[in-house]
């Protein structure tokens, strides 16, 4: 899908020269700066990210199960 953005020019100049010294096209900066920021607000950026999130959420809420500090029965 493509959609317009626009830049001033000062911001388009440095993006631009970003790209060159990274040798890194337009799309690549924008995608690395996209993912960035829904990682900051803690949006799964891809599938393996949400899973990963997913698994780490059933974790914290799984019953934590306690054990006996010993093996002696109290008397």
């Amino acid at each position: 899908m493509r959609k317009l953005i626009a830049f001033d020019d000062d911001t388009l100049g440095k993006l631009t020269q970003l790209g060159r010294d990274r040798m890194a096209t337009f799309q690549e900066l924008a995608d690395e700066a996209f993912a960035d920021l829904l990682k900051k607000h803690g949006i799964p950026v891809d599938l393996k990210d949400a899973l990963r999130k997913s698994a780490r959420f059933s974790k914290d809420e799984a019953p934590k199960k306690t054990r006996a500090r010993s093996g002696r029965t109290p008397s």
